[in-house]
């Protein structure tokens, strides 16, 4: 049967390997639902049609890691998608809005929380974790269609098209290995070439655990890459200082270890990493911030939307330090809504007053 809908969502385990271990497929279209076992069908290709097809609007919550299971699933994203806690923070709600929130706010039913923790993997499925999968995209196509009545009477459905043209982007679902120093557990307390050092091991240690598709801690955890790249460890005698390296490495493993680490230590200066660190406290960026949040609150008030996802405090920070090139207050939506508006503002173009209690905006010129 034709359907002008997808509702998609997943279950997955993934605490014993590095990618998602996928355990079931949820599908709902019109009149009917399907619960897939990638356990026990091998070759999913055969959704790659629908889940790519224009005509068929997919629709899921919190959709990023339902997207990279599919992907690898059946090698297509889904496209177009609708992200019902994306659309969310449109509509007044919060940016982690969660699927039950929205199923009670929008659809009055209060969801069962018994198999939110279960083991996906089992079988059979008990009885109560089919209905759990089976509720987890029932609800999806009823808040979908109220989201976009909601959003079109507040000319606001255009404003998701970029952030759900992105989801569809396969450049937003590829792993860079050497950039995975930066979440490393107090990688700040490195020097300039420990730091790239500790990129070196850290990029090594990415590529073993998708290789052996295992934990990234179960390599090395990140304490013992920042140990070892304090040490400047360019021996296996100095590596196996660190404690529990010498039992969780084998000897072939340490000896790649101490060539990343010396390789990280021995480049360039001009091609050393910079960590962007905490911005320090600084009166005048401080006092500029304080006053763009106003603003912002303000914007985000008159349009009955959560002001963390209309302007959060870093974004503020980076426009009032003239970062304008990543700044998302400059893009889309947020720029048409407020980003232009705070711009005019740091230019003088505009000016704040108090009138009858309430904060104005007007243009320097009145």
């Amino acid at each position: 049967m034709n359907s002008p809908y997808m509702a998609i969502d997943t279950e997955f385990l993934r605490e014993k390997t590095y990618y998602p271990k996928t355990c079931l497929i949820q599908i709902g279209i019109e009149g009917h639902i399907a619960i897939i076992d990638p356990l026990a069908v091998t070759n999913l290709d055969v959704l790659a049609r629908p889940l790519t097809d224009p005509g068929i609007v997919k629709i899921f919550h919190a959709c990023t890691q339902d997207m990279d299971i599919i992907l690898r699933e059946t090698g297509v994203l889904p496209a177009p998608v609708f992200d019902t806690q994306i659309a969310a923070t449109l509509l007044g709600k919060n940016q982690q809005a969660s699927y039950a929130t929205l199923v009670s706010q929008y659809c009055g039913v209060e969801l069962s929380k018994k198999d939110s923790f279960t083991d996906w993997s089992r079988r059979p499925l008990s009885p109560s974790q089919v209905q759990y999968a089976s509720d987890d995209v029932l609800y999806l196509p009823e808040i979908h269609q109220k989201m976009v009545e909601l959003l079109e009477e507040k000319n606001r459905l255009d404003w998701l098209t970029d952030a759900f043209e992105e989801l569809s982007s396969p450049e937003k679902y590829v792993v860079d290995p050497y950039t995975r120093y930066k979440k490393l557990k107090r990688v700040n307390q490195l020097k300039p070439r420990q730091l790239s050092a500790a990129r070196e091991f850290a990029a090594w240690r990415e590529l073993k655990a998708q290789s052996r598709n295992i934990p990234r801690k179960w390599v090395v955890s990140d304490e013992q890459i920042v140990e070892a790249c304090r040490r400047e460890a360019c021996t296996l005698d100095e590596l196996f200082m660190v404690r529990g390296l010498r039992d969780s490495l084998k000897t072939s493993d340490a000896r790649e270890v101490v060539e990343c680490i010396k390789k990280g230590l021995d480049i360039p200066k001009d091609e050393l990493p910079v960590l962007q660190g905490k911005a320090r406290s600084e009166a005048n960026v401080d006092a500029i911030v304080d006053v763009l949040s106003g603003m912002a609150r303000k914007c985000a008030k008159e349009n009955d939307i959560a002001p963390q996802t209309l302007a959060s405090h870093a974004e503020l920070t980076k426009l009032a330090r003239g970062h304008y090139d990543d700044c998302e207050l400059l893009k889309g939506w947020r720029r048409r809504l407020l980003g232009d508006e705070l711009l005019d503002f740091l230019a003088g173009k505009l000016l704040l007053r108090i009138a009858d209690g309430n904060l104005e905006i007007v243009s320097s010129q009145d």
